[in-house]
């Protein structure tokens, strides 16, 4: 094996063909000044058009561009854990590769890296091709995120980020499967700083967190590091007993003292639905968790690779 790089970048790629080539020419004036052996390691995460062949392209002209072909969609976040996993630097990057995160930023995260911290995030301050609503929900997530979780979640920060070689073997002991990246990183709690960038609109191509997936990410980044949804289902079924003994004290007291025509079928049907709802609620909230169980106790790997180019079969995968 050669000597490992001082830095990599990391970047899961699904469906990015057309973004590949400008991002390696990018990535490559932005960081071989700082380190000639860097290495750029690829992730194919399943891609249906020609994302693999142009990573074998860039690969056999540059053999510092590396790819890990996974054998089918496992998802950005599983992408990600397996750049990681075969990234060898001494201060790992990742980017998307979306060209929406600058690489020419960069050296400013190595350089904070060189100051002695071990986690650099890079913080969006504009953001171009976004419309309000998504700029509303990021920023809604972001602070629902930091007031669920108790360490320092940041805020308006993607996956775009440096770690260090601290950093990516702690977060790469972490072996649950609905995964969270930017908060697992987040959570190792090493010594960490922030450099604010304007995030471009896409190169090419589509974004692929429509608002399914976005909703999904929510609820693992949610169950993933908070038991509140559960203590709120506690609270909740507290509020309703409170509310159903109360309702039923005054429909009592109205019908015997106070001579109210109330009927009945109307309180009894409203009721019905009311508690129906919350208790749908309940178990929905429940059933994330119970989902979660299921799922890290099938103990299946993460992600399955299909081929490698330039890199070294890895041990660290989180499986």
């Amino acid at each position: 094996m050669t000597e490992a790089p001082t830095i990599s970048v990391v970047v899961p790629c699904h469906d990015e063909e057309d973004n590949i080539t400008l991002l390696i020419e990018r990535l490559t004036a932005s960081v071989e000044p700082l380190d000639p052996g860097f290495e750029v390691i690829l992730v194919d995460d399943g891609s249906h058009d020609g994302t693999l062949g142009v990573m074998k392209r860039e690969h056999a002209r540059d053999p510092r561009i590396k790819f890990v072909a996974l054998s089918r969609n496992f998802g950005h976040e599983a992408a990600s854990t397996a750049g990681l996993s075969h990234a060898r630097g001494a201060a790992v990057v990742l980017i998307d590769a979306d060209l929406q995160d600058p690489p020419e930023v960069i050296p400013e995260l190595v350089s904070k890296w060189r100051e002695g911290y071990d986690l650099v995030f890079a913080t969006r301050g504009t953001r171009a091709g976004e419309g309000r609503l998504k700029r509303l929900s990021s920023a809604l997530f972001y602070r629902l995120m930091r007031w669920l979780v108790h360490f320092d979640f940041p805020a308006d920060t993607g996956d775009f980020r440096l770690m260090s070689r601290s950093v990516v073997d702690a977060f790469l002991q972490m072996p649950e499967r609905n995964r969270f990246v930017r908060g697992m990183v987040a959570w190792t709690g090493f010594r960490s700083t922030a450099v604010e960038y304007s995030r471009d609109a896409r190169h090419a191509g589509e974004t692929k967190y429509h608002l399914g997936k976005l909703i999904l990410l929510t609820l693992d980044a949610i169950t993933g590091f908070s038991a509140f949804p559960l203590r709120l289902v506690s609270m909740m079924g507290f509020a309703v007993t409170l509310f159903s003994a109360g309702a039923t004290i005054w429909v009592a007291y109205a019908r015997l003292f106070l001579d109210l025509p109330i009927p009945g079928y109307a309180f009894l049907v409203t009721g019905m639905f009311f508690l129906g709802g919350v208790q749908i609620l309940m178990l929905g909230a429940i059933g994330e968790y119970v989902g979660r169980i299921y799922t890290e106790t099938q103990r299946r790997p993460l992600f399955l690779v299909r081929e490698l180019g330039g890199v070294e079969p890895s041990d660290k995968r989180s499986d």
